[in-house]
């Protein structure tokens, strides 16, 4: 009886090992292909460049990038070395805002990161260039934020804070903290 007993739980406890390899194992492999399936792109594109016009068909944006990656089902597009060619409503002059990454989230928030200039096109303009770390930029209103450090240059100073707010349009700048201004003498 004693060898009997020591039989049937032996082969209990080998069957036991055995199933737990086999779930083990196949748990371990489903995550993986569920994880690499979703971050599969749906498209992607080098070397892009794409112009998007309003209804009536005026130019409202140019688009470049040295590589774009699209994902339908996430709902997101995302950016390398991305710059943008904006054109307010207004039809006053054109602003560019470049940076080394950035994401469309679904069809009218862009978020850009890394090494974020927003440079201004009329060289008459008060402010010419923006620089900061991270922008978001809103397609629809033209209205670009960012809660980050900031630099802006324009004619004659620089001026340092964080927080921003700009609306295209009105060409409206808001800052949310100012830190300092420098003053530069212009010798013309």
């Amino acid at each position: 009886m004693k060898r009997l007993y020591i039989i049937s739980c032996t082969i209990f406890t080998i069957s036991l090992l055995l199933y737990s390899v086999f779930e083990w194992r196949s748990t371990d492999k489903t995550p993986t292909n569920a994880k690499h399936n979703e971050l599969t792109p749906d498209f992607i594109a080098e070397a892009l460049k794409s112009d998007i016009y309003n209804k009536i068909g005026d130019l409202t944006i140019e688009v470049t990038a040295k590589r774009m990656e699209h994902y339908a089902d996430l709902d997101f597009t995302h950016f390398d070395y991305p710059e943008y060619t904006l054109y307010p409503k207004n039809q006053t002059a054109a602003w560019q805002i470049t940076a080394n990454e950035a994401t469309l989230q679904g069809n009218n928030r862009i978020v850009l990161e890394n090494r974020v200039l927003l440079k201004a096109t009329d060289k008459n303009s008060l402010i010419q260039a923006i620089h900061c770390k991270y922008l978001e930029l809103d397609l629809n209103t033209n209205i670009i934020s960012s809660d980050q450090a900031v630099l802006v240059e324009g004619k004659d100073f620089t001026m340092y804070g964080s927080g921003l707010i700009v609306d295209l349009n009105t060409t409206q700048m808001t800052l949310t903290e100012h830190v300092q201004t420098i003053y530069k003498k212009n010798y013309r």
